[in-house]
């Protein structure tokens, strides 16, 4: 299973984005206190659109009660990171990945990352900035992890419950 993971978010906009797509995506969401932001629909209904109702997430008090209720495979993001998404595998059968991203300001702490250094991740980019809003790295990382697993379940084409697969070609 894929998860992704938000270490103290600041910003409701972001973590709205991330539950859109979360949601949109099947992925479970966790979410690691300090929040920069009350957790009220009323914050991240403008990110979440009316899509938060199928969110699936939990929030922890800590780290440590976050590690003790999830064993799994830890990507993290970070600029600091040595490899990029590509290179990481996110195909080993029966294993519970959570794909983790610090708050916007200072990212995941460093003592929590040096105990991780093999599965640090960096978004390539160039030297003009240090890094990309959050729920763009999100998304990057995400989808990635998604194509490897061939989309999990996903729909590759306009489903019929929406608009359907034909849409672009039917006479209006």
């Amino acid at each position: 299973m894929l998860n992704v993971v938000l270490y103290a978010p600041e910003i409701p906009q972001n973590t709205g984005n991330i539950m859109r797509t979360c949601a949109g995506t099947n992925t479970f969401l966790h979410l690691i206190e300090p929040l920069g932001f009350k957790l009220d629909p009323k914050y991240l209904k403008r990110s979440g659109v009316n899509y938060l109702e199928h969110a699936h997430y939990r929030v922890y008090k800590s780290w440590d009660e976050f590690k003790e209720y999830n064993p799994g495979v830890y990507v993290f993001a970070t600029r600091y990171g040595q490899k990029s998404p590509d290179m990481m595998n996110f195909t080993i059968p029966n294993v519970d990945y959570y794909l983790i991203f610090g708050k916007e300001s200072t990212g995941i702490p460093k003592n929590i990352l040096k105990q991780y250094l093999d599965t640090c991740v960096r978004l390539p980019m160039n030297d003009k900035i240090r890094s990309l809003n959050l729920a763009n790295c999100v998304c990057a990382v995400l989808y990635e992890a998604l194509r490897q697993r061939g989309y999990d379940n996903l729909y590759r084409a306009e489903p019929d419950t929406l608009k359907g697969n034909d849409w672009l070609i039917k006479d209006e």
